[in-house]
């Protein structure tokens, strides 16, 4: 693989884009220019700003559906393009260009960003119809957009961690969009401030690859990692596993995921689940060359990865928030997609493909969450709903397929992706493949059990919502990107996976696969059996007896998995507490080292001046004295030198 790398690297620069393809900056500048002039355009923009966001963010899909048809008439190995903007950086050695790298795998983010993204601008036109800021928020969606498109078209890692922040930025914008609830700001800070964590490992792996390559462009680094010490590969390895936990919500840095619901529900479809989040994954497998050299660093992949899955989908079980229940699914699918990126080559496409099929199914969970909380006076007590499927029946019918795909039914998209990571885990082999594989099995399980858990206290049972709240339908602006995003979430998955289309199309940026895809394996029963188990389990709890209004104590472990696993706990002492310790000695230091000794030096010389002024009385004969005093000194002086 790394020979493969070191061949190709060097096309990526003698192979400029043609067509469509060299006008891929405006991809970027479409969503960049259309947050400019509602940002800076105010009130006055407030009429036509929804609009126009809109506009902007399909204007960039339409771009990238060109791109892509142009890069499909391109022979396999000639589909990597370079897309030259501007000279940025040149000091010395270092040199950062502003380039676009249209390949396999930026072409398939391109498409989910603002494929699904445009889906979501649109059901945002009616979910903030009467939020007066909605024209801010519409400018910071387009900023967000613009962000990770630069994240993940950028031929170098200084011009990805752009992206990187400029994402940070816009979530940080969005989850506290609504301000004026305490809640909600606590948790943009939250978010803010546990990204900053892994954003730390990031750019200290961009400057440890300068300082081992030479360079942070794409080519010059994967062209040259076989050339590295193991540990500095390791270390890399290490420091961008750190990033991508902390964009991802993976363990240790998954505590903000869940506060993030605070903001409007668009963005926890936009961010939380189709895009952001995955920013992590998509890091991985771009530097795959650097895990393929370290097996440490890529067996760390996989252990966050199941580790992630299970504490998730534990995390789901106990929520009655139905935004927080998804958020921890959102968090265990994450973990599954990291899972198969650290397997290596055998899992990089599958860990992709469930991106982007996870991209259609959980957008459409959590924008019908939204549609069920416009019906409900925004109430997000699953406890508090029932029966809503007969009042709610677009809403019933497109959440219900994306139920149905993300707890792996037959045929539907998660069927084909999760099963096909569970298949690459087993068949890693050794202790490791059957622990990860039993891992992902049981995680299968679980979802199967808090999905279903979710459907049955949304949709069927007694009603049991409030006397004076009345329960309907949504309009069409917001149940027609439903529609759209459940027919991904039905077809995604055959269309990717089936006669290894997927596959092949990815195979000159991550290598073809060895085998492939088989559609029914022995695991393929077990996921099945133990689907339907969860499903049965759920269906007892749920429908089988009353729903009670407030949730019952439950043991420690339905008590831990409502505090999130004591996330919080863990990073409070992982982080806090260590940063508090440090800050305090800091101060102490400072005030009793470095002002102590500035204030010291001060202190001697104002006492000394204090003391020797007193000599200065203003009395004619007492300086008389002095100067008889002082000629007698002299005298004597003189005296004792001539004897």
């Amino acid at each position: 693989m790394t020979n493969l790398l070191a061949e190709a690297g060097p096309q990526l620069h003698t192979q400029a884009a043609t067509g469509m393809q060299s006008a891929a900056w405006l991809l970027i500048a479409f969503p960049l220019v259309g947050a400019a002039i509602l940002l800076l355009g105010g009130r006055r923009t407030d009429k036509w700003g929804h609009l126009l966001g809109v506009a902007m963010s399909l204007a960039s899909f339409v771009v990238g559906v060109l791109a892509f048809v142009q890069m499909l008439g391109q022979p396999g190995d000639g589909r990597t393009r370079l897309v030259h903007v501007y000279q940025w950086v040149s000091v010395g050695s270092f040199k950062a260009d502003v380039n676009l790298l249209l390949d396999p795998l930026s072409i398939s983010f391109v498409l989910l960003i603002t494929g699904v993204g445009s889906l979501i601008h649109i059901y945002s036109i009616g979910y903030m119809s009467h939020d007066p800021d909605r024209r801010r928020f519409f400018a910071y969606l387009n900023l967000f957009v613009a962000s990770m498109l630069l994240l993940v078209l950028a031929d170098n890692y200084l011009g990805l961690y752009v992206g990187w922040e400029g994402v940070g930025l816009a979530s940080y914008l969005l989850i506290g969009f609504w301000q004026h609830k305490p809640s909600a700001a606590t948790a943009a800070k939250k978010a803010f401030i546990v990204n900053r964590v892994g954003d730390f490992g990031l750019s200290v792996a961009i400057m440890l690859m300068f300082v081992t390559f030479g360079s942070i462009s794409f080519t010059d680094v994967f062209g040259h990692a076989s050339e590295a010490s193991h540990g500095t590969i390791t270390a890399i390895g290490l420091l961008l596993l750190l990033g991508a936990c902390g964009k991802s919500a993976q363990l240790p840095l998954q505590s903000w995921l869940l506060d993030a619901m605070e903001g409007p529900t668009p963005v926890s479809a936009l961010i939380h689940a189709a895009t952001m989040v995955t920013a992590g994954v998509y890091l991985v497998v771009r530097s795959h060359a650097i895990f393929e050299l370290s097996s440490q660093a890529r067996l760390l992949v996989t252990i966050v990865g199941a580790a992630t899955l299970i504490a998730g989908a534990l995390i789901g079980c106990a929520k009655d928030d139905i935004k927080k229940a998804l958020a921890g699914s959102t968090m265990s699918q994450i973990g599954y997609m990291m899972l198969a990126a650290g397997i290596g080559k055998a899992g990089y496409v599958f860990a992709i493909a469930h991106l982007i099929a996870h991209g259609f199914f959980k957008a459409g969970l959590f924008l019908g969450a939204g549609s069920i909380m416009h019906g409900m006076n925004d109430d997000v007590d699953m406890r508090k709903y029932g029966g809503l499927r007969k009042v709610m029946p677009i809403t019933f019918a497109t959440f219900g397929l994306g139920y149905l795909a993300i707890i792996g039914f037959p045929f539907l998209s998660g069927w084909w992706t999760k099963d096909g990571i569970i298949d690459s885990a087993f068949e890693k082999g050794g202790t490791s493949g059957q622990i990860l594989g039993w891992a992902a099995l049981i995680g299968a399980g679980i979802t199967a059990y808090y999905m279903s858990r979710v459907m049955f206290m949304t949709f069927f049972g007694e009603k049991r919502w409030e006397e004076d709240v009345h329960p309907h339908e949504s309009p069409s602006v917001m149940t027609i990107p439903l529609i759209l995003l459940a027919v991904g979430s039905v077809a995604g998955g055959a269309f990717l996976i089936a006669g290894d289309r997927f596959a092949n199309f990815l195979a000159p940026v991550v290598g073809a696969p060895e085998a492939a895809h088989k559609l029914f394996t022995p695991y393929t029963i077990v996921v099945f059996v133990l689907m339907v188990v969860g499903v049965g389990i759920a269906y007892l709890q749920y429908l089988r007896r009353p729903v009670p209004r407030t949730a019952p104590a439950g043991s420690f472990p339905v008590v831990a998995a409502r505090k999130d696993l004591y996330g919080d706990a863990l990073n409070e002492s992982l982080f806090m507490r260590p940063g508090q310790w440090l800050t305090r000695l800091t101060v102490y230091f400072d005030g009793r080292g470095v002002d102590g000794l500035v204030n010291g030096i001060a202190a001697f010389v104002g006492g000394t001046s204090g003391r020797v002024r007193r000599v200065q009385t203003g009395f004619v004969r007492s300086y008389a004295l002095s100067m008889f005093f002082g000629a007698a000194l002299i005298v004597g002086a003189l005296l004792l030198v001539r004897i």
